[in-house]
């Protein structure tokens, strides 16, 4: 599906001075993300494109397109910085790219909060709550590009969420504002679990436009790199250092297959180490030390950001998460996809060893500790040597019936199949209100059939 040259020419003349572009190259960039990640997903999405870009500077210029785009019924998809997996801000059915980057003031930081715009980057949100003496308490490990709603709409968790939770968890997310897809469009603030409707729907049910979120007091965390000869000592090590309450931000274990992938890491994240990368406060690091040695480990490196930078080292979140994907695709493209696991409780390393004894090069193991719900829960995205389609879905297959595991699916579009593994009537019910039309994101949540969208203008 495509709009109209009539109809696109239609809708400029109504949203006026609003920044768009039109150029086809242009156009093409900013209609993609990290899909390619997933060979299935890049096979399915490469070369689909929008048709304009529109770029709002304010929440006033939000509500003029969204009402243009209701009366035009113009398929619409929203768009961050791009650094979602899935093809979250790929449009299906062309129409108009919302960039919400120009969009990006922040409007106030409190003890413990921040309020900003939805198209600020959170780098720089973070520059701004560190001028207070405070830190956000949950990151992406893209945060240089990624945007504040973009993360909230596109994510579940990060950096952090070994303290924090996932996005969802507590009160990481104060409230958030959206402007409605309709001829007169509504600006409805979402508080307390009203605001699950929108966080994790990828852009499918209200454009946000403003959001309120965790700050925590900043630390001047020490990112070190412990060492151990075995995958399940390096796995049992991080179980100790969460259960007994270290006082750390980050837990990611990794395989010692990954170490030629960090090329800027040699001599710290040798071959002949199951590496665990952490950040851990500085006035914890004698008791992660006697941990790491009582567990038979080393450390190769501990220092804080700034000497990391100094020394052009990477920082510990950038050697976890999705990073670690990133890292192969780098050096070996075309060779690796990932998965997404979240291990059966109580997590048992014998499980993780058996699955590194059955698939041997095949799969390349990386797990993060993290909490969901207020309880433990380890993850994993094992990088998955690509061979096709069927064999991909024959590992996620014995994964979960062998194992007990549950595979959040990064080689689909659809929310429900992707993470959720359900339908969320909710947020299908939010989207009556906020997108009646079913002009947002359309093909990505398989809850909206077309019967459910009011007819059109």
């Amino acid at each position: 599906m495509t709009v109209s040259a009539e109809t696109l020419a239609a809708f400029r003349a109504e949203i006026g001075d609003i920044p768009c572009h039109d150029d086809p190259k242009y156009v093409a960039l900013k209609s993609r993300d990290y899909f390619w990640y997933s060979p299935i997903l890049n096979a399915q999405l490469d070369g689909l494109s929008g048709q304009l870009v529109v770029q709002p500077r304010t929440e006033a210029e939000v509500i003029t397109v969204a009402a243009a785009i209701a009366r035009h019924a113009i398929p619409l998809t929203i768009r961050g910085g791009g650094t979602g997996n899935y093809g979250q801000c790929v449009p299906l059915e062309g129409g108009v790219i919302l960039e919400m980057t120009k969009l990006d003031r922040i409007h106030a930081v409190t003890p413990g909060r921040v309020v900003c715009d939805a198209g600020v980057r959170v780098e720089k949100v973070e520059e701004a709550a560190a001028a207070t003496g405070q830190m956000l308490g949950m990151f992406p490990s893209t945060k240089r590009q990624a945007t504040m709603a973009g993360f909230v709409a596109g994510g579940s968790g990060g950096i952090g969420s070994l303290r924090h939770g996932m996005l969802r968890d507590g009160s990481n997310i104060g409230w958030i504002r959206v402007v409605t897809v309709e001829p007169t469009p509504q600006v409805i603030d979402l508080r307390g679990a009203d605001i699950l409707t929108v966080q994790h729907a990828y852009g499918t049910n209200g454009i946000i436009v403003a959001l309120d979120y965790a700050l925590v007091p900043a630390t001047d965390w020490t990112h070190a790199v412990a060492l151990f000869d075995g995958y399940d000592r390096a796995l049992r090590f991080a179980m100790a250092a969460q259960d007994g309450g270290l006082d750390c931000y980050l837990l990611t274990v990794v395989d010692r297959r990954f170490s030629r992938f960090y090329k800027r890491l040699e001599g710290y994240f040798p071959p002949d180490g199951d590496a665990v990368f952490s950040m851990v406060a500085p006035d914890a690091m004698a008791d992660f030390t006697a941990l790491v040695a009582a567990h038979g480990g080393r450390i190769s490196l501990a220092q804080n950001l700034h000497a990391l930078e100094a020394a052009q080292l990477p920082a510990a979140w950038e050697c976890g998460w999705n990073h670690t994907t990133l890292q192969a695709l780098k050096h070996e493209p075309g060779v690796w996809t990932y998965l997404q696991v979240a291990y059966p409780q109580p997590f048992d390393p014998a499980l993780v060893m058996a699955q590194m004894a059955r698939y041997g090069d095949e799969i390349y193991m990386h797990h993060e500790m993290a909490r969901m719900g207020g309880a433990v829960q380890i993850f994993a995205l094992p990088l998955l040597r690509w061979t096709s389609r069927e064999r991909t879905y024959e590992v996620i297959a014995e994964m979960e019936a062998r194992d007990g595991c549950a595979i959040y699916d990064p080689h689909v579009v659809t929310i429900e199949d992707g993470g959720m593994k359900q339908i969320d009537s909710a947020q299908i019910d939010f989207k009556r209100r906020a997108d009646p039309y079913g002009l947002m994101n359309p093909g990505k949540t398989r809850g909206w059939t077309a019967d459910m969208a009011r007819k059109a203008l």
